[in-house]
């Protein structure tokens, strides 16, 4: 089997392990609320006859907004023509296949790729396929700030695009906004739902009852729907009514609603773009706390959020979560104060609890490079160069400690120079990356698509394959940092192989 077709393989097997386990996260596509519906007729002309009627189609000229970004290709280093040459729907289906539970590396640079300002791609049409690819990606990946921009950009003038900008507003508390450009313009039509809850948000409570009340009578409105509404106008009818009952398929709008009541829903089996509704300060600290670790976990969060929520208040209990945040307070409080002996003494627990939370990229942004000037001693100093081998001083560290007589593994150091030694390589997962950094190439599928000038599509199979390979065939590995290195992605190529190596991430 070839390495495209491996590729194919893979995501047809993550989308079917999706599809069978309700532990899996829902795709944005899957989540978002059924907020509107296309725009019918005014009139429907009455069928005289079976034949079908004469239709005239116009294309308009409307540019296919696969074209807009966020970030210029002299930020990202990325040419413009990176989708140019390939298929749109294939890019589609491996956008839409990348997972998000990945290495923090590949993490950000899939948000790079879905950011990029780029030509469209081949078949490209006015409704932007790639481009709502894109955004759903980075709705999966919890990244609502920079989704929204996106969508803002290109203007969500169209149902599809209005569908996720609403979601994002009900998400991060701006629904006021939405609320009234839904009712501004004309080409989105609200659903019911939709339509009851911006009226009663924009103050016309008696619209919105009289609405509810017109088509729940015209059948238009499930009674769940018609449950939820209702407690929604007006909650005093139902006090010391029992709570309702959760719903199988949670979206945004009900997701709001069901704040709004005074029912909320838990957010920890829900997508990741919901998180962020528990990071606001009205929400109990636990739930703050849960929500910015799992948030930090994808780089959905600043780790300076992160910081924030865990040192917000003191820990009133113990265990798990509490011993987490006691362990940063007590480590923040020596290095505000620069006591080399209490950070030597609070490092262990705090990068322990990092490991557990699996945030441990957040923490090393916090204070990889501030380690570096510490005389730290025993198990901390050894703990400080690693922590800053993942930070993105990597390469400056390497070099310090390649100076110091601190024990570090020596291999990690070579990589982040970007010369691992072969005798260092004493693992098979270090053999891979030794043969990535020294002189291998691309696989020959992937070496096809950058010969036709497919760079995207081949960046796309390639993390994959990375992903593919951490967890089993570690010549994936090989392959996917390879191609990264030959397309000039030195520094994506040398924080992944780090964090493969220093996060365990394998199992």
């Amino acid at each position: 089997m070839n390495l495209a077709a491996a590729v194919f393989c893979l995501a047809g097997a993550t989308t079917q392990a999706q599809n069978a386990t309700s532990n899996e996260p829902l795709s944005a596509i899957e989540w978002l609320s059924r907020s509107v519906e296309p725009v019918l007729p005014s009139e429907v002309p009455a069928v005289e006859n079976a034949q079908s009627p004469d239709v005239t189609v116009t294309t308009l000229a409307r540019p296919s907004k696969d074209t807009t970004g966020l970030l210029a290709d002299e930020v990202t280093g990325l040419p413009r023509d990176l989708w140019a040459a390939s298929d749109e729907d294939t890019l589609v289906r491996l956008v839409r296949a990348e997972r998000i539970d990945t290495l923090p590396a590949v993490q950000e640079f899939l948000k790079v790729l879905m950011l990029a300002e780029a030509a469209p791609p081949l078949g490209a049409g006015p409704d932007g396929a790639l481009f709502l690819a894109r955004v759903d990606k980075l709705l999966d990946l919890g990244a609502l700030e920079p989704a929204k921009s996106l969508i803002e950009q290109a203007a969500p003038d169209t149902p599809a695009l209005f569908r996720r900008w609403f979601d994002v507003a009900l998400l991060t508390g701006t629904e006021d906004d939405a609320c009234e450009v839904m009712g501004q313009t004309p080409s989105i039509a609200p659903t019911y739902p939709a339509r009851i809850f911006c009226l009663a948000r924009n103050g016309d409570w008696s619209a919105a009852a009289l609405t509810l009340n017109t088509h729940r009578i015209l059948g238009d409105i499930s009674p769940q729907e018609e449950a939820l509404l209702a407690r929604f106008l007006d909650p005093d009818l139902f006090e010391g009514e029992p709570p309702l009952t959760p719903p199988n398929r949670v979206s945004p709008l009900t997701f709001r609603m069901h704040e709004a009541i005074g029912e909320p829903l838990i957010t920890a089996q829900l997508p990741l773009a919901f998180s962020h509704a528990d990071l606001r300060f009205t929400t109990a600290w636990k739930s703050q706390l849960e929500a910015a670790e799992r948030l930090a976990r994808h780089g959905a969060v600043s780790e300076n959020v992160l910081l924030k929520h865990y040192t917000a208040r003191t820990p009133a209990a113990s265990g798990g979560i509490w011993d987490r945040a006691e362990a940063i307070q007590r480590f923040d409080v020596a290095m505000t104060a620069r006591d080399p002996r209490g950070i030597s003494r609070t490092l262990p627990d705090a990068w322990a609890a990092m490991e557990q939370a699996r945030t441990e990229l957040a923490f090393a942004k916090l204070y990889g490079a501030a380690l570096q000037d510490m005389p730290l001693f025993g198990e901390a100093a050894t703990l400080a160069v690693r922590i800053g081998l993942l930070s993105p001083d990597y390469e400056a560290v390497a070099i310090a400690a390649s100076r110091s007589q601190t024990p570090v593994d020596p291999f990690l150091i070579g990589l982040a120079r970007g010369a691992p030694a072969a005798a260092d390589a004493g693992s098979p997962a270090k053999r891979a990356i030794y043969a990535a950094f020294n002189d291998a190439r691309p696989a020959d599928d992937l070496q096809r698509l950058l010969d036709q000038g497919k760079l995207g599509e081949a960046l796309l199979r390639g993390i994959a394959l990375l992903d593919a390979g951490a967890t089993g065939d570690l010549r994936l590995v090989t392959d996917a940092l390879a191609l990264l290195r030959a397309v000039g992605l030195e520094d994506v190529a040398r924080r992944a192989a780090l964090e493969l190596l220093i996060l365990d991430r394998g199992a």
